[in-house]
């Protein structure tokens, strides 16, 4: 293994707060959550009725007609978020050597909306109203080959569908991927589209999202007290990971180090967290160890944070079995966008590689009265000036997956 360093230099996003790395940003330091009534489908029947749409997104902006017309649009955000990501990071396609850049996804449903469209399709005219695109356009790496078709890279190509911890598994393994030399550069993150009538509505049979409807911009409130489920969003985020060495010789900004990858499972139960947190806290040490960081080098974690009651209580145990009464700042940034599921983890990375290079660290939208289980010290209703040396981002998902991943600042 060469063990070389990684570094991200470009961040591309579609997220209900904004699009481009910048307006994620200024939508996060806004603090305004982007949670409104779903426009996208009828939903008056279902106990929930809100999400956080992305509502300005045109993919035309980022391909022609032809090839949008055969992406679901998972797949068309993760390639608008690919595009803005290489302009992010100064780097032209036709410019670099193919074969050294790869690609690493995340997704939880992949096509799931131009499936669940596809078969009304097919119930009101049979075999022959189905699209010829559906096959293609809905399996689970659609987005990663559609990115490297889009820009012509032919390097590894990988997704990863860790339910919501896709997109942050994809990153840790791009961060593999360059330590083994088999990339310089690598395009790593999530994508997401789940704003569908059957798989909202199956979530919503779960009872697991929040039923705040008349007053949805407070609906997501991580680690609040009267917090009562997650609120689905969509969206994505692509990273440029890329060896140190090269980002330097072509004269590249660092926007942060990725330093560490961890991952477990808790082979417990499908929606509900190990109580005692101690297989996600198993894999937030292995990111530390990955990356070779104390844990008093860490001053900041942006949280899972997914406004469930279970999940946001164990999540404090885990931090707190990891870092004990040493106070590391906390905050979950979901209350603004919502949960987009596979893509979560990515849109989260990005914002903590950007609260390291701007000295911010966000505070956690809604949280009015915290929780008295969540005994961490929590960032609420206004953001802190800390020039943070390291930070950590926790990603879990259904089936018991847990990912950290982190981040030194550059």
């Amino acid at each position: 293994m060469l063990n070389r360093r990684a570094v991200i230099t470009g961040i591309g996003c579609i997220t209900p707060i904004g699009i481009g790395a910048q307006q994620l940003w200024e939508g996060v330091q806004r603090g305004t959550s982007a949670v409104r009534r779903i426009d996208r489908f009828e939903a008056g029947s279902l106990r929930s009725r809100i999400a956080a749409q992305v509502t300005s997104f045109d993919p035309l902006i980022y391909m022609d007609k032809k090839r949008a017309h055969r992406m679901d649009r998972y797949s068309q955000l993760a390639v608008a978020a690919g595009s803005l990501a290489l302009q992010h990071a100064g780097i032209s396609p036709e410019q670099t050597d193919p074969e050294r850049v790869g690609i690493f996804m995340g997704s939880a449903l992949g096509g799931i909306a131009y499936a669940e469209e596809q078969c009304g399709q097919f119930m009101s005219g049979g075999y022959r109203a189905v699209s010829p695109t559906l096959g293609f356009s809905v399996f689970g790496g659609a987005a990663s080959c559609n990115m490297a078709m889009a820009f012509g890279f032919n390097g590894p190509n990988e997704t990863n569908a860790m339910s919501c911890a896709s997109g942050a598994v994809a990153i840790g393994r791009a961060l593999q991927s360059i330590r083994r030399g088999e990339a310089d550069i690598v395009l790593a993150g999530g994508s997401e589209a789940p704003l569908a009538p059957l798989s909202f509505g199956a979530f919503d049979m779960l009872r697991a999202m929040s039923t705040r409807n008349e007053a949805p911009t407070s609906a997501s409130r991580p680690f609040d007290r009267n917090r009562d489920g997650f609120v689905m969003g969509e969206g994505a985020a692509v990273l440029i990971i890329e060896d140190e060495a090269h980002a330097r010789a072509r004269g590249a900004t660092i926007i942060a180090e990725l330093s560490g990858f961890g991952v477990s499972n808790d082979a417990h139960h499908m929606s509900v967290p190990l109580p005692s947190g101690s297989q996600a806290a198993r894999a937030l040490r292995q990111a530390l160890a990955d990356a070779d960081m104390g844990e008093d080098e860490v001053h900041y974690i942006n949280a899972h944070g997914s406004s469930t009651p279970l999940n946001d209580v164990t999540e404090s145990k885990v931090i707190r079995s990891v870092f004990g009464s040493r106070p590391v700042a906390v905050s979950g940034t979901k209350g603004l966008y919502g949960h987009p599921l596979g893509a979560s983890g990515a849109i989260e990375a990005a914002i903590t590689c950007m609260a390291l290079q701007e000295g911010w660290l966000p505070p956690t939208a809604n949280l009015e009265e915290p929780d008295t289980e969540a005994d961490i010290d929590l960032i609420a209703r206004v953001g802190r000036v800390v020039r943070a040396a390291a930070a950590v981002s926790n990603s879990y998902g259904f089936g018991g997956i847990n990912a950290t991943l982190a981040f030194r600042r550059a």
